[in-house]
């Protein structure tokens, strides 16, 4: 029997699940609803894939952007309407992080939608293209699947999603997806790079760096979306120089590794690395997206004419463009170039690698960082929440096989606790380290209910201080403002709250916190735990707190 001939049996439903199956998808994330029912229907009797259900669509959403960063794709499963709307901000914010989500749709029977009836869950107008065409700005592609187009339509999403790192949307009526597809051939393009521009590229930057004394690697978030960590890793020991990690970019490299010096953070990082990027001859940029908070409010101080900016689909030097490069052909080409520094590895000091804090002293960010730094392993999973925690962590040095998970350019706060339970169905027997705000934490709070269902065992650590700390930082116009306030709640009885049993405890101090680290560590392979750590209101690590002096500096120039 030939494909085509095999393809005339099979059903959408399962079509598209062989699809996600193939992409190493062995979990998706949803919502029931029915319109989705016939889809459900179909992964509960199909071999290889699990349905998660979570408590809503958007910690769904986020569950599977988590999940998506550590297997490099997921899949979502929403109703029509109601249910893709509550997930358009964790698909928003996989769109602007470069993260391959496939968001499925349920949609109501075609004839319904033919006739225009007003069904529930529509907007009662008659519209049913009215939320693909939401989703069309924040997805790389959008498709209305049929059994007449489905052999061409799903590959074709999926190829999207894998080659731009993108989510895309696939909208299919509920009485289709039991439909036998029509047997079409796809022929995926084969993207090549274009020799004549990689080789002007190259001669281009070997120019650049011919007349060079030092050099630095700035690595981004695209490093890691592309797999390209262990190419830009071959470079820096080829040329025996230094490499840094911008915000978005975090685990991006490897961070235990002698060339790496840390997280380049313009004026509001570590001064020693702004100094080694800033004064370098040339500036390798892998992927570094120029956003306010990678370039810390854009107080990087990078000049075009010295960089080579590497994308994953073209390079860019000085002012000069080169298109339809693939990214590891122009890493592989520049190891060719034979650049030698004049001086080595320049010695950094990295902010927690000193443990400081007597045992009876209140807990603050100079204290609990570098416990945080000292209680990681290799290969762990950190995901850490939007707030003050962003900008502490965003520091820590970490082991070797460490994937850092974090929204720190969309930044939607809530993210991490669902992106947490993602990243837990994902990682197998790896370790889950969460790091929350109890404002964050409030938000997204229903998905310790399903880490608890499903048997995980992250060790969770939510920083109590009082209120929406970033926004009291963020906002220097006003003091005191109700509206960062948010209720107390007792976040070591939530395990109780949710039917499950778990180690909690809450710390406020060094020594406190020193112990609960070591009891949640031996009590991980059998249990979740929940440190609650107690801090002062307006305690913030360092990077916060010049982030503060500098918008307070452009208010006072405003005013």
């Amino acid at each position: 029997m030939t494909e085509e001939q095999d393809k005339s049996s099979v059903t959408l439903g399962v079509f598209l699940l062989d699809c996600l199956k193939k992409e190493g998808i062995r979990e998706i994330f949803g919502i029931p609803g029915d319109y989705n029912f016939t889809l459900l229907d179909a992964l509960e009797q199909y071999e290889g894939i699990d349905f998660i259900n979570g408590r809503n669509e958007l910690n769904a959403g986020y569950a599977a952007d988590g999940y998506a960063r550590i297997k490099g794709m997921a899949a979502l499963i929403t109703t029509f309407g109601v249910g893709e709307l509550s997930a358009c901000n964790a698909i928003a914010g996989s769109y602007s992080e470069s993260v391959p989500v496939i968001h499925i749709v349920g949609s109501p029977k075609s004839m319904l939608q033919q006739e225009h009836k007003l069904l529930h869950h529509t907007l009662h107008d008659g519209n049913y293209d009215a939320f693909r065409q939401v989703y069309e700005p924040i997805t790389a592609y959008t498709a209305v699947v049929t059994p007449q187009n489905a052999a061409i339509e799903i590959p074709a999403a999926i190829r999207i999603a894998k080659e731009r790192k993108k989510p895309v949307y696939l909208v299919v009526a509920i009485d289709q997806v039991t439909q036998p597809i029509v047997p079409r051939s796809f022929q995926p393009e084969d993207k090549q790079t274009n020799a004549s521009s990689l080789e002007a590229a190259t001669a281009h930057a070997r120019r650049l760096l011919d007349n060079a004394k030092s050099a630095v690697i700035l690595a981004d978030h695209p490093v890691q979306r592309y797999g390209l960590g262990p190419q830009v890793q071959k470079l820096s020991e080829a040329m025996q120089i230094p490499t840094a990690s911008m915000m978005l970019g975090k685990s991006s490299l490897d961070e235990s590794h002698a060339n790496y010096i840390g997280m380049y953070g313009g004026a509001f990082g570590s001064q020693e690395v702004s100094a080694v990027v800033e004064e370098a001859d040339c500036v390798l940029a892998v992927g570094v997206v120029w956003s306010d908070s990678n370039t810390a409010n854009f107080t990087a101080k990078l000049e075009s004419s010295r960089m080579i900016r590497i994308q994953p689909d073209h390079v860019q030097i000085g002012e000069a463009a080169y298109r339809n490069i693939k990214a590891e052909d122009m890493l592989s080409a520049l190891q060719a170039v034979g650049f030698q520094p004049k001086a080595g590895i320049p010695q950094v000091s990295f902010p927690y690698d000193t443990v400081t804090g007597g045992a009876d002293e209140p807990l603050t960010s100079a204290s609990y960082y570098p416990r945080f730094q000292r209680m990681l392993k290799q290969d762990d999973i950190l995901v850490v929440d939007t707030g003050t925690l962003t900008y502490g962590l965003s520091q820590v040095r970490l082991p070797q096989g460490v994937d850092y998970i974090a929204q720190a350019g969309w930044e939607s706060i809530g993210y991490a606790t669902p992106a947490a339970f993602g990243a837990s169905v994902a990682g197998g027997q790896r370790r889950v380290l969460l790091f929350t705000g109890e404002g964050a934490l409030q938000l997204t709070v229903q998905e310790i209910s399903s880490l608890l269902a499903g048997g995980y065992h992250p060790i969770i650590f939510v920083l109590n201080n009082s209120g929406y700390t970033i926004e009291k930082y963020l906002n220097v116009k006003t003091r005191n403002q109700k509206y960062n306030e948010i209720p107390q709640w007792s976040y070591t009885k939530l395990v109780e709250a949710f039917g499950g049993d778990a180690y909690t405890v809450q710390v406020r101090t060094n020594g406190e916190l020193d112990d609960a680290i070591e009891e949640a560590a031996r009590r991980n392979a059998e249990s979740m735990s929940i440190i609650e750590l107690i801090t002062d209101p307006m305690d913030a690590p360092a990077y916060l707190h010049k982030m503060r002096e500098y918008l307070k500096m452009q208010e006072n120039q405003q005013s």
